[in-house]
């Protein structure tokens, strides 16, 4: 985390676009803030647009607007984002989503730098900083032809990498700390003094499959039911407080290392709801390989 606030800082007075990874919930939003906030275009608007929210067509009137009588009930000329975001920062939210022959018309906006409204014949000019976000792998979308090579090279000038809470676990009481003062804030929890041991031990093993935003969450969900002066244990919520951390250390002594691994994988399948596809992320396999080891066990 010091090394992606220190790439935010760098890149403070630069207008390089810039491409943000990592899984939901680990803060690629408040990083594109940062961006956005030490740079020379802080005094304009960032705009975000999520590419997985919207069909083909949709989000080419939301990137581009349309000319009045473009198509059946525009009555009056509708400004995209791109054109409202003039001067400032526009994020692209789940890029690895946006449609294929979307990417060649962002390409030519980021090279060209001027749209043309839906219905229209008229270059407009815009002057935009891209950043965009995604927890998708874009070098295989790129091997499948999901993802076009040259826009993917225009986007990622700079990358910056968010890690998985679970792999930051010394920041999990800093982070509880801090959600807890902004609770207090919120007049929610005021009078809370902090969390008890038992119940930051908890949190600081627990795997947080839904990463920060996860624990920022449970946070706020503790302290509007805490009872005493300390977020306690019986304040997490059940699968958190009830459901015992993994160690390595086991009463009936060691295990195999293969052991270990089906203990793990049915451990984390159990934190993510049986999701099979958000286990093999954390887990760091491909879906094929973990139902083959499902298989196994």
């Amino acid at each position: 985390i010091r090394r992606v606030r220190d790439t935010v800082e760098q890149l403070a007075g630069s207008d390089v676009n810039v491409l943000i990874t990592g899984e939901s919930g680990t803060g690629k939003e408040v990083v594109a803030r940062a961006i956005h906030d030490t740079s020379g275009r802080r005094n304009r608007r960032l705009l975000a647009i999520n590419c997985a929210s919207f069909s083909q067509e949709l989000l080419s009137n939301e990137l581009f607007g349309h000319e009045r009588e473009a198509y059946t009930g525009a009555c009056r000329v509708h400004i995209g984002l791109l054109e409202s975001a003039d001067g400032g920062t526009l994020l692209f939210d789940e890029i690895g989503d946006m449609p294929f022959p979307m990417q060649a018309r962002l390409l030519r906006v980021i090279q060209e730098k001027e749209i043309v409204r839906v219905g229209g014949t008229r270059p407009v000019p815009v002057d935009v900083r891209f950043l965009s976000a995604t927890n998708m792998d874009l070098a295989k979308l790129l091997q499948v032809g999901r993802f076009r090579e040259d826009l993917f090279y225009r986007l990622n000038v700079v990358h910056i990498h968010l890690p998985r809470l679970c792999e930051r676990r010394d920041d999990i009481p800093l982070l509880a700390t801090h959600f807890l003062g902004r609770c207090a804030a919120q007049k929610e929890g005021a009078g809370l003094a902090g969390l008890t041991d038992e119940a930051m031990e908890r949190i600081s093993t627990y795997a947080f499959p839904g990463n920060v935003r996860e624990l920022e969450n449970l946070v706020q969900r503790a302290a509007a039911l805490a009872k005493g002066a300390r977020i306690g244990l019986g304040d997490l919520p059940p699968h958190v407080a009830e459901g015992p951390a993994f160690r390595f250390e086991r009463p009936d002594g060691m295990r195999t290392l293969e052991d270990l691994e089906d203990e793990y994988i049915q451990w984390v399948l159990e934190r993510v709801g049986n999701n099979k596809s958000q286990a093999a992320r954390i887990l760091g396999i491909d879906r094929v390989s973990l139902y083959r080891r499902l298989k196994r066990i």
